[in-house]
């Protein structure tokens, strides 16, 4: 493996006074823990159980409490959607409490609500509950026979595994016995774990050097969890870690922003805006963050897109769809930047929830940087509300503000 800039690498080179191009070394992980063949078997199985739920299969999940078998509803068209409901009269619909709480039921936001369908139930009116939208007849609370508790743990896995795969949070499920086979069997701890166990393995696995417009100084490093479900980015300006606190800025990835530069948000701009600040000052890290939509994915997001066209905010559209107004996980920032020796920083933001967990994660901010570029008409809404529901650190927008202060850009 070619030059990997982590503090380890670091003293290898130091020693051997060169590069050992194209020779593989083990790159420090976070934690200093590796998964032994129990434990990659059991993140293995978490992988493929995503894979099947996404396919439309079955997923046997099991735990203390017992097993269930699920099934996601999004990979369902209505006719296997109808069959599953003959077969399973007396099944469990399992959603988030983001989710039950746009249809008008009184469970915690970051619960697991599992709707017990005491009567068979079309399956038009199941996806009424299950959503993108509401229900079109604007029908509000249970359908006629349904009863409603908190989900276990073993529910919460399923709808957790649901998210994970990249579908909206919401699965069918039955009790079963010791006998019942799905597609794929897993235990649900191990889904619980899942970001625990990436974070633990996170490692970087390739650098390559990469001129930009901005500088012809960069170099990008890719960063890997031993499952290889999960890969994050950090590309590096001039020399981060010899500057005593380096300009950082931490980016989740934005496809419409970044690629096809939407005017719907500010990160395509906030993302050059940052390259430049880092050119301008000749070191500098940023951490692209592989959490599309702040975490829900390109799919739901652009969901979320179409309830924000028929009036819904950036908050209450993602939370109608079943997720937390924010799903992303800044640890994995901070594991990056300690490998890269970087523990004092700059940051670039107008997100304080970003300094709040870099410090929560040992790395220390000693500045923020605040990011500014110019709003639009077609982007100042979602602003103000990222400033007056989310706590963003903007400066004034307009007149529409009525006084808040707010700002220009995304942290």
């Amino acid at each position: 493996m070619q030059r990997i800039h982590v503090r380890r690498a670091a003293r290898d080179s130091q020693r051997t006074g060169r590069e050992e191009s194209g020779k593989r070394h083990e790159p420090a992980v976070p934690s200093g823990r590796r998964m032994n063949a129990v434990q990659r078997a059991s993140r293995a199985r978490v992988v493929a159980a995503e894979r099947v739920l996404s396919g439309g299969g079955s997923c046997l999940l099991h735990g203390e409490a017992g097993a269930i078998l699920v099934r996601a509803v999004e990979p369902l068209d209505e006719a296997a959607l109808a069959d599953w409901l003959a077969e399973n009269a007396r099944c469990t619909l399992l959603i988030t409490g983001t989710r039950a709480q746009a249809l008008g039921l009184a469970v915690p936001a970051a619960s697991c609500a599992a709707l017990e369908l005491g009567r068979p139930i079309a399956a038009a009116a199941l996806l009424a509950l299950v959503g993108p939208g509401l229900p079109v007849d604007g029908g509000r609370g249970l359908p006629e026979g349904c009863t409603l508790r908190l989900g276990n743990r073993i529910e919460e896995a399923a709808v957790d595994l649901a998210k994970r795969a990249g579908l909206m949070p919401a699965v069918l499920a039955r009790p079963v016995g010791p006998e019942a086979r799905g597609d794929v069997s897993v235990e649900a701890e191990a889904i619980l774990a899942r970001s625990r166990d990436d974070l633990a393995t996170l490692r970087p696995v390739v650098e390559a050097r990469l001129p930009i417009a901005a500088t012809e100084r960069g170099r990008l490093v890719l960063f890997r969890s031993a499952s290889g479900a999960v890969e994050h980015l950090a590309f590096l300006v001039g020399d981060p870690a010899g500057v005593p606190a380096p300009l950082v800025r931490l980016h989740s990835e934005c496809f419409t922003g970044d690629v096809f530069g939407s005017l719907r948000c500010d990160c395509g701009e906030q993302l050059d805006a940052a390259l430049a600040q880092m050119a301008e000052e000749g070191a500098g890290v940023l951490v692209y963050l592989r959490q599309e939509g702040r975490g829900i994915g390109l799919l739901n997001k652009l969901r979320a897109y179409r309830l924000q066209d028929q009036g819904l905010d950036t908050v209450d559209a993602n939370t109608h769809l079943g997720f937390l107004p924010d799903e992303r996980d800044y640890a994995f920032a901070a594991a990056m930047l300690r490998m890269l020796g970087i523990e004092r920083l700059r940051l670039i933001t107008n997100n304080p929830e970003k300094l709040h967990a870099l410090a929560r994660h040992g790395v220390s901010v000693v500045e923020r940087v605040p990011s500014s570029v110019p709003a639009n008409q077609h982007n100042l809404f979602y602003l103000e509300t990222k400033a007056r529901r989310s706590g963003h650190l903007l400066r004034a927008l307009g007149s529409g503000m009525g006084g808040v202060p707010v700002g220009r850009g995304r942290g």
